[in-house]
């Protein structure tokens, strides 16, 4: 009869967050390194003090780790100064927040800025991420703060208003006015989220935009794009949805290359307008036009329809007028929306709802998310190229309970997106990490197996096709794809491409209709009972030779609480019947007679009760998955990682000394369990864990 237990206990391990009170939310962010604002700025217009932010210190370590780091030149000269130390009367923003306010400096996050001069598009957007009512001025104390949303949560980050200078000019990002610091400020916020200014060299704009606004990216190669591109990127601008392109380059990104019409390769650009405008010359047809931004706040598309071009001749002043037509060398230009298409390689749009590309009407998706980690030699199995492992990475159950209301259309199913994004890549640079090459299956769940929420084997992949999949496995932050499937039961199943590499992730399903979307956890289970104490009375031939066999060791067992010290003296004893153990019933480091009794039962069951030769334990490595069910336990995701970071060694493998020692504590774990008892991923006590 299935056994659960009662307890079991690592916070190492536990991924969800504690919403307490709405913690997280954009009401409620959450404090990044515990600082809060309000308390601290209090605290140090008291004292009449500036704040000085020891958490990302004016210092080397701040700037970088390579390039900006102590064996870099670049960083020898510069100073770090507050604006007031910079120039006379500095205002945080001045005449409101613009695109001109983002001007690159000599940092490689021209995809960042591209995202910045996005949200300055939108004022509640950009009011999310840059608090207001910060200023130079009234309640100054050298601290501002901002607003990010990171993996599912808001979160509120803390910085002084210390900045890297050289020659009193600033290093990196700079505003057209040289008195306006909140674009500065903002990126030195960002630099601090991940670590390091150096953190941010190299991106795609996508990665920013999602962190400005939780929203989910989808992205268009030109070759590929719809026919209604224009009309796509016209409804999204209309809802607030943030916009950026970029021409793909042969070489490197930090190459970047300008072209002879004015272009640079291997930059982003921001998408700030699309418009249709009537030349006099047109007598029929509009001419559609897009406007864009280069983060340099300069260098400037040269062709038709650039700042000085012939074509603005032919418009009228209202028409001039309506696209703001302005002759200046700021970075931002128009072109025709054929040379758009042809020049550029590629459009990513972030979207606050996903809805927004695909139709007229406007609908409240539902939104789930699930955060997960890929444990080497435990979950981390890659992808379907690799059949022995991939049934191992972790599983979702998603259901699709309604049909689209789009009558219209003639394939009728549910729209989804997903979204699978790595987590602290870019943090952990600075540690050799880069970015796993990541994607996503889609299995649909057969009807007999609908509501069951056990880990689907090995077996049901090699007998079954994806219903659906994402376009490529590649290294970027995220992975997304859109999806029309019938409705009913699937499993989602994220993975990097190759097993055995570890790391974190978030799993967003958008739907237009309601879904469901939960991790797949196997109940914890044991078939066997913990069996009851031996009854009183005679002892039978082999109780008296393993008595002997325990006396030779231990000495006088006549009054039955003799104890026997472990590991070596334990080893001895295994060591004459041909085994080698470390293990401890009841944490004192002894066993007596009766628990050593019971040990050495177990173990026959798990060998031989089971028909598994020996052999088979003694160094198993993703098989080890397997022999927790050999030996009738049923563990969860969750408890595979505790095991393989507690037991396995270097090479992933557990050997049986190792092996024999976790299935005691789990014999343990059981037998202080309730009968059929189910409790919840999270509804977890102290009572029990599996590292002593």
């Amino acid at each position: 009869m299935p056994y659960t237990p009662s307890g079991f206990f690592c916070d190492r391990l536990i991924r969800e967050r504690e919403r307490r009170d709405g913690e997280g939310s954009l009401n409620k962010p959450l404090r990044f390194n515990g600082q809060d604002f309000n308390t601290l700025r209090q605290e140090y217009l008291q004292r009449k003090n500036l704040f000085e932010d020891e958490s990302f210190p004016a210092t080397v370590e701040s700037l970088g780790f390579k390039e900006l780091g102590h064996k870099s030149n670049k960083v020898k000269n510069i100073v770090w100064k507050r604006p007031k130390e910079i120039c006379e009367n500095p205002q945080f923003i001045v005449g409101g927040a613009s695109r001109t306010d983002i001007c690159q400096g000599d940092l490689g996050d021209c995809w960042l800025l591209a995202a910045i001069a996005c949200l300055t598009l939108n004022e509640k957007l950009l009011y999310r991420v840059v608090p207001q009512e910060q200023s130079f001025s009234e309640g100054y104390a050298g601290i501002f703060h901002f607003q990010f949303w990171r993996y599912g949560d808001w979160v509120d980050v803390v910085i002084d208003d210390r900045i890297p200078t050289f020659n009193n000019q600033l290093v990196f990002t700079k505003s057209a006015e040289r008195n306006e610091f909140w674009s500065a400020l903002l990126e030195k916020a960002y630099a601090k989220l991940h670590g390091s200014y150096e953190a941010l060299k190299g991106g795609n704009t996508t990665e920013a935009m999602e962190d400005f606004t939780g929203g989910v990216t989808e992205f268009y190669e030109m070759k590929e794009a719809p026919k209604e591109l224009y009309k796509i990127m016209k409804k999204a601008l209309e809802r607030g949805s943030l916009m950026g392109c970029s021409i793909d380059s042969l070489v490197p990104a930090r190459f970047e290359t300008r072209t002879v019409t004015g272009l640079v390769k291997g930059h982003a650009y921001s998408v700030t307008a699309v418009e249709e405008c009537k030349p006099s010359q047109h007598k029929e047809s509009k001419v559609r036009l897009v406007r864009l931004r280069n983060p340099w706040g300069q260098v400037e598309w040269n062709g038709p329809w650039s700042d000085n071009s012939k074509e603005w001749a032919t418009l009228s002043k209202a028409e001039k007028e309506k696209l703001q037509h302005q002759s200046a060398e700021d970075g931002e230009f128009w072109m025709s929306f054929e040379d758009f298409k042809k020049n550029y390689t590629k459009i990513e749009i972030c979207n606050l709802t996903p809805d927004a590309l695909e139709d007229d009407k406007i609908h409240k998706w539902t939104v789930s998310v699930n955060e997960g980690r890929w444990v080497r030699g435990c979950s981390a199995g890659g992808c379907r190229n690799y059949p022995d492992t991939f049934w191992t990475n972790p599983q979702y159950r998603l259901r699709l309970l309604e049909e689209d209301d789009d009558p219209e259309e003639n394939d009728v199913g549910c729209t989804f997106v997903v979204a699978l994004m790595q987590k602290n890549r870019r943090k952990e640079r600075k540690m050799g990490a880069n970015l796993f090459t990541i994607g996503f299956a889609i299995y649909e769940v057969p009807g007999l197996m609908h509501g069951n929420k056990q880990h689907m084997q090995k077996d049901f992949f090699l007998f079954n096709s994806s219903k659906a999949r994402c376009k490529s496995y590649i290294n970027l932050r995220e992975v997304t794809q859109r999806f029309c499937l019938s409705p009913g039961e699937y499993v989602i199943v994220p993975s990097t491409y190759e097993p055995h590499q570890e790391g974190e992730f978030i799993l967003r399903v958008f739907s237009e209709k309601k879904n469901t979307s939960e991790e797949i956890e196997n109940r914890i289970e044991a078939d066997h009972p913990v069996p009851a104490p031996a009854s009183a009375g005679e002892e039978s031939e082999e109780d008296q030779q393993f008595r002997t066999i325990f006396q030779e060791i231990a000495g006088d067992v006549s009054t039955g609480w003799t104890e026997l010290l472990l590991t070596n003296e334990l080893k001895n004893v295994l060591n004459r019947i041909l085994l080698t153990a470390s293990v401890q019933m009841d944490g004192t480091g002894r066993l007596n007679l009766q628990e050593f009794r019971h040990l050495w039962n177990k173990i026959k069951q798990w060998q031989v009760g089971k028909q598994v030769p020996l052999s088979h334990f003694f160094y198993c490595s993703i098989s080890y998955l397997l022999m927790f069910n050999i030996v009738s336990f049923r563990l969860n995701n969750q408890l595979y990682d505790i095991i393989t970071m507690r037991y396995a060694n270097e090479n992933m493998n557990i050997d049986f000394d190792s092996f024999i020692s976790c299935l005691v504590r789990l014999e343990a774990m059981f037998s202080k369990s309730v009968p059929h008892a189910h409790y919840g991923k999270y509804m977890i006590t102290r009572s029990v864990c599996i590292s002593p």
